[in-house]
């Protein structure tokens, strides 16, 4: 006679989440404006910061918590455990990293990767994208998810629009064609997966 085994606890790890209107339209424009005010950088990629081109072209820069910035992470935070409760059910203790402002302009991207982290004390576990600019003003700069040989584009472009995914979900942004992309990106942390 044949038995089903089955676990306890039921715990069913999504592709990824969304929630629309995170930040509203002046919202948006406040944390672009708070990312220019920083010290922008080239794009790099890995630990040793390298600039590779081939990979990855964008200007960034970092926010972190201050009482300029500090309704950004309360905002991002409370979505990022509503959507983590419903969808992902990981164990998050918080965002141990800043934020990171993105800027695309005409021909920069980023490709396939994960985002995967270089602190060992922390295990990047939920990865979050906020569009921070009105779809009406650029083209290309899709954000792609890959868990099959076909990728998805996702289709959540509505400026102050959240989607958030497992960092250990390959991705990459398409090379913008027309305008500028701007975007907050991040990570929740919590202890190693086991």
């Amino acid at each position: 006679m044949t038995t089903k085994w089955v676990f306890q606890k039921k715990d069913c790890v999504n592709y990824y989440a969304f929630h629309e209107k995170v930040f509203n339209d002046l919202e948006c424009e406040a944390i672009i404006k708070l990312g220019e005010k920083q010290i922008v950088e080239q794009a790099s990629v890995g630990n040793e910061k390298l600039i590779k081109k081939k990979n990855r072209m964008g200007k960034i820069s970092w926010i972190s918590p201050s009482e300029e910035s500090i309704w950004v992470f309360e905002k991002v935070s409370a979505y990022i455990e509503k959507l983590n409760k419903a969808f992902f059910n990981f164990d998050l203790d918080g965002f141990p990293e800043d934020f990171q402002f993105t800027k695309y302009k005409k021909n920069e991207f980023y490709d396939w990767h994960v985002d995967r982290g270089y602190d060992s004390n922390h295990a990047r576990k939920l990865s979050f994208s906020i569009q921070l600019t009105k779809p009406s003003k650029y083209r290309g700069g899709d954000l792609l998810l890959r868990q099959s040989p076909k990728p998805d584009v996702l289709k959540h472009k509505e400026q102050g629009t959240l989607v958030a995914f497992p960092s250990f979900i390959l991705h990459k942004v398409t090379p913008v064609t027309k305008g500028e992309r701007n975007s907050l990106v991040g990570w929740s942390s919590g202890s190693n997966f086991r």
